[in-house]
């Protein structure tokens, strides 16, 4: 069974969250409730949930590198400093 990092069970269960709707026009759209501004838009359910996947990773990136806060999801506290070990403990 493979294993996954923090980001990728992160993104994992912000997906899980993801709304999709039908437009009038035939074409979805995807949103993350807890992630304010991530949204997508595809002319299938499946390219929507693609492009809002991708635009999922780069919001979380661009936030952590600008040190924006970002929600817990699924018990997972990205804004929370990461602890290191000493080099001799390894």
């Amino acid at each position: 069974m493979p294993t996954r990092n923090i980001l990728s069970e992160y993104i994992a269960q912000a997906m899980a969250q993801a709304v999709y709707d039908k437009l009038e026009d035939g074409t979805f759209t995807g949103r993350i409730p807890s992630c304010k501004g991530v949204i997508a838009f595809g002319a299938t359910l499946r390219e929507c949930e693609d492009e809002l996947h991708s635009t999922l990773e780069d919001w979380v990136l661009v936030g952590l590198k600008l040190g924006h806060p970002l929600p817990m999801i699924g018990g997972i506290d990205l804004n929370k400093e990461p602890t290191r070990e000493p080099l001799d403990a390894v």
